[in-house]
């Protein structure tokens, strides 16, 4: 699989994911050759590139719910492009109020873990995604948690709204490939709270929205400790964290152009490790909802190997059953013994930045009464 811009699109290629128009409605099935109108269409959705299967290359597994969440994901994009302009606009935003419950009830209800699988960005449509991914997140989270429906519509506004600063970050810094040096990132930080500016302006009629600029608010300022800190009630706070670790979590796993994207192994250990500013609670709700190391996982192991991981662990996702390429033979890392020989040190991910599965290893694993006995046991913890 390769990523292919737009430009260089030629009839005959296959697509490695499906095309859906601004309604949803799937007008490319994934493993279909390109034509010349399919190419034409890819530029006018303003698309950067699409995915392209070699010429061998059979279509990559993906399930019911990945495609529903890719198809959701394009919706979403179109929508949110027309929100920000109506809030640059200072117009009513019409559309945000079904994007919200949309997004609650494909997300705010789930009884299991979903692969949260992210579209490639660029400088142009970064805004629009990352405001998708972090909705989707805090959606997600806040589920697990004490708050009342207009509280939770509001976390969801203000995951949407947050980032309409974005649109005034100079271009050269939004497609930057090097890390960001800190004057880069006080001026991010800056259109952040300029943006933030036009959404308390807003005469907006949404029930929950000043409650949502009230969130916002509270983040930004997160930001400059040495700022006056208003009096935000324990609610606003809160919710503001679960935005905080929504945010932070998609910034370091989504695609960028020219961006190589953290694991999100790298993204939680990183969560986990910055437990002071980042609250610890809901970095482990987080874990809940989406799958960290999926069984059929390859990782890399601190010793250097690969590995495949055959058992999911729900209740710590770092200590999977694995089988180890090396040797073919299987390690329980929630056994101690096993544990300190070796641990998970990252995810093997696609070119499109999904977890390399290796399903035909699964299919071909027969496990013996010891490893029965240890998947029965995450079995009962789940």
């Amino acid at each position: 699989m390769q990523f292919v811009k737009t430009e260089e699109l030629r009839p005959g290629m296959r697509l490695a994911k499906p095309i859906y128009n601004k309604t949803g409605v799937l007008l490319y099935e994934r493993n279909s050759k390109l034509t010349i109108p399919a190419i034409n269409s890819v530029r006018n959705f303003s698309l950067i590139g699409v995915y392209i299967l070699e010429p061998a290359e059979p279509a990559p597994p993906l399930s019911r719910e990945d495609l529903e969440f890719e198809q959701a994901q394009t919706i979403y994009t179109f929508k949110m492009r027309d929100i920000f302009e109506n809030v640059h606009r200072r117009e009513p935003l019409k559309k945000l109020e079904n994007l919200i419950e949309d997004v609650c009830a494909r997300y705010g209800s789930l009884n299991h873990r979903v692969n949260f699988n992210q579209n490639l960005r660029s400088a142009d449509d970064f805004m629009y995604k990352h405001a998708i991914s972090t909705a989707v997140l805090t959606a997600m989270i806040a589920q697990h948690i004490e708050v009342s429906e207009e509280d939770y519509r509001a976390l969801i506004t203000a995951a949407f709204l947050y980032g309409f600063g974005y649109r005034f970050v100079p271009r050269n810094v939004m497609s930057k490939e090097e890390s960001l040096t800190e004057e880069e990132q006080t001026l991010i930080q800056s259109a952040l709270e300029k943006g933030y500016i036009y959404l308390e302006a807003s005469n907006e009629s949404l029930k929950y929205y000043k409650t949502a600029v009230s969130i916002i608010n509270c983040h930004l300022l997160s930001a400059r400790p040495n700022a006056p800190q208003p009096d935000f009630s324990d609610t606003i706070l809160l919710l503001a964290e679960i935005l905080k670790v929504a945010i932070q979590f998609d910034l370091m796993t989504g695609m960028m152009m020219g961006h190589k994207p953290e694991s999100e192994i790298i993204a939680m250990n990183y969560l986990h490790e910055h437990h002071t500013e980042y609250n610890e609670t809901i970095v482990s709700l987080l874990a809940q909802c989406i799958h960290i190391i999926p069984a059929g996982a390859s990782v890399d192991l601190s010793t250097g190997d690969k590995a495949i991981v055959l058992v999911e662990n729900p209740k710590k996702y770092m200590e999977p059953v694995i089988l180890r390429l090396r040797d073919n033979q299987i390690y329980d890392l929630s056994d101690p013994q096993v544990s300190c020989r070796f641990q998970i040190v990252d995810l093997m991910k696609t070119m499109d930045n999904r977890v390399e599965i290796d399903e035909d290893t699964l299919k071909q694993f027969h496990a013996d009464e010891r490893i029965k006995e240890i998947t029965e046991k995450f079995r009962k913890k789940n």
